[in-house]
């Protein structure tokens, strides 16, 4: 008779035991740290860097084209501004370039394919003689469409306000004179003079004229072709900047001879610390060298 034996007790395998030990070993204990690092609380950032909180802190300051208000416009481009209120009765359109030239078509829209106002301007640089001019906007609503009709190498800032409108001073609304179409008429300015007001109106007629800023013979510093389908109800006003010297505007009536216009061209900004003439015995050496006795 064969007697039944004992059931035998497995021996647990010699590399599980050894893969369990390595496992306890490995496992990370709350509060320590390995060698070679200084203990810190835990979610901390390293030592030696800047604590983090949740969000990304800028590295420079917001440079000027942050901070302006105006609107890159890239040449072969279209932009818009529409006005439903007809509280606002005129707008004030700033251009401006860093430098480079400015070719700019500027339209009233009031209503489906009526533009009532229409203006061409060049300025040779935006930045020393930026554009500044108001439209008038009455019975709205209205929309002001500016294109640049410059090569894509020229943009343009633009800056279209209607809250702050810089308005002719009294001595600009007292002094206009009547040009009669297919006449010109040129206003010189002295040095000092470091801007000027121009102001055209009509009776009611179409307006047409251009405007142009001279510095030297037959040296367009700006140019500003404009039309006006009633100059009383919607008068031209502007300002033009002229620094230096011998500058000249002159205003040209396009139209024929049946429909003059009013224009007052005054100064606006005085340089009061720039000499009227030349002052001799100043830094005018004549005769060769200066001498000290």
């Amino acid at each position: 008779m064969q007697m039944n034996q004992p059931p035998q007790q497995m021996q647990p395998m010699q590399g599980s035991r050894a893969q369990t030990q390595t496992f306890q070993n490995t496992r990370p204990q709350q509060g320590v740290r390995s060698q070679g690092m200084r203990s810190q609380p835990v979610g901390s950032a390293p030592f030696g860097t800047s604590s983090f909180n949740g969000r990304v802190v800028p590295t420079r300051a917001p440079t000027r084209a942050q901070n302006d208000p105006a609107i890159l416009v890239q040449g072969g481009s279209l932009r818009t501004w529409s006005y439903r209120s007809p509280a606002i009765d005129e707008v004030q359109v700033e251009i401006h370039t860093e430098g480079r030239p400015l070719d700019a078509d500027i339209e009233l829209w009031h209503g489906p394919d009526n533009t009532p106002i229409h203006m061409r301007v060049y300025v040779e640089n935006g930045a020393m003689r930026p554009f500044k001019a108001v439209i008038a906007t009455p019975r709205g609503p209205n929309t002001i469409a500016l294109r640049n009709i410059g090569q894509m190498e020229f943009p343009f800032a633009v800056n279209v306000n209607h809250l702050q409108v810089e308005r002719p001073s009294n001595e600009c609304l007292n002094s206009a004179s009547t040009i009669q179409g297919g006449a010109l008429r040129t206003y010189a300015f002295e040095t000092q003079v470091d801007s000027v007001q121009v102001m055209l109106t009509t009776d009611g007629r179409p307006l047409n004229a251009r405007i142009e800023l001279l510095q030297g013979p037959n040296n367009n510093k700006q140019v500003i072709e404009l039309y006006a389908e009633d100059g009383r109800d919607r008068p031209f006003f502007c300002v033009l900047e002229t620094p230096g010297s011998g500058n000249v505007v002159r205003v040209v009536n396009t139209a024929p001879v049946e429909f003059p216009m009013a224009a007052s061209v005054v100064a606006h900004a005085i340089n009061t610390n720039i000499e009227r003439d030349a002052v001799m015995g100043g830094d005018v050496v004549i005769g060769g060298d200066a001498m000290t006795f």
